[in-house]
């Protein structure tokens, strides 16, 4: 009897936006001149495609309906690479900040219009910043009516801004109102009774790598996969720099030249999927005629 556990494949994530778009930024980069703003969401995406063809990995991009509107050729590329599409919302605001009419159009616009670009289904979500909190629970509930299948916002931690405090670590399905819906949180570390974020972005930048190393190893332990995530600006240097104030400076400039390098690293240490795979989610879409 062959008793080989089978290897875990982690799931790599993207958040697709441009450097103006990032929450702390807002104050700063106000949505009236985004339009204004030089656009360099390709710098970063293109070197991010080819890494993960480097190393044999698939990934979920979770993309804004902004940048699909304006950048149709490369959320078909992203798609055309063999990566899962997703939904990030229509235009990055915070679920806390909206009305659920709102959040409604919001998702409903962006996933038809991801799957009119790329011609595949659209079946995750993730909220800007994570925002959906504790009390925003009915978020969840319009994701299912608009036939979502699974989410990717709950991140359980207690942070300033954003996380579900109390929510679980893996990968889990919620019984709703209004139907399922499978979870699937960011990686976090257990320090202990505390939970920690440890999923990518700022802490994968100003923290030492092995805390990313450390929540993925763990959760194979566990046999569950770990969920990373990065911004394609996050592999973008020499992107224009807003004026704001130094500590949000630092959080969102430090650390851009050990993204690639530490992320060469974490390729070659683990394996990856999207997470639509994990779920065994068919990717086409029916005739659309």
């Amino acid at each position: 009897m062959d008793v080989t556990p089978k290897p875990i494949f982690h799931h790599f994530t993207v958040d697709v936006e441009e450097y103006f778009q990032v929450s702390a930024l807002e104050p700063f980069a106000p949505r009236a001149q985004w339009e204004l703003l030089p656009r360099r969401l390709d710098v970063g995406l293109h070197p991010l495609l080819d890494l993960l063809s480097e190393h044999g990995a698939l990934a979920t991009f979770f993309v804004l309906g902004w940048v699909g509107d304006r950048a149709p050729a490369l959320v078909r590329e992203i798609a055309e690479r063999g990566h899962e599409v997703a939904s990030h919302g229509s235009d990055h605001r915070r679920v806390t900040t909206i009305t659920p009419d709102e959040f409604r159009d919001s998702v409903r616009s962006s996933k038809h219009l991801l799957e009119d670009i790329t011609g595949k289904a659209v079946f995750g979500y993730r909220a800007p910043s994570f925002s959906i909190v504790r009390g925003g629970e009915w978020a969840l509930e319009i994701l299912v009516e608009e036939k979502y299948r699974y989410d990717s916002s709950l991140f359980p931690v207690r942070r300033k801004g954003y996380g579900f405090v109390g929510g679980k670590r893996d990968p889990y399905r919620l019984q709703l109102a209004s139907g399922t819906l499978d979870e699937i949180p960011p990686a976090t570390v257990n320090v202990g009774r505390a939970i920690f974020p440890a999923a990518g972005g700022a802490y994968f930048r100003h923290l030492p790598y092995a805390l990313v190393h450390s929540a993925l190893l763990s959760a194979e332990r566990r046999g569950v996969p770990g969920t990373f995530y990065i911004h394609p600006w996050e592999l973008d240097p020499d992107q224009p720099r807003i004026a704001a104030p130094f500590l949000t400076r630092l959080r969102h400039y430090g650390g851009l030249a050990r993204t690639i390098p530490r992320l060469k690293r974490l390729l070659s240490s683990f394996q990856f999927q999207p997470i639509a795979a994990s779920l065994r989610l068919h990717d086409t879409l029916p005739s659309l005629k």
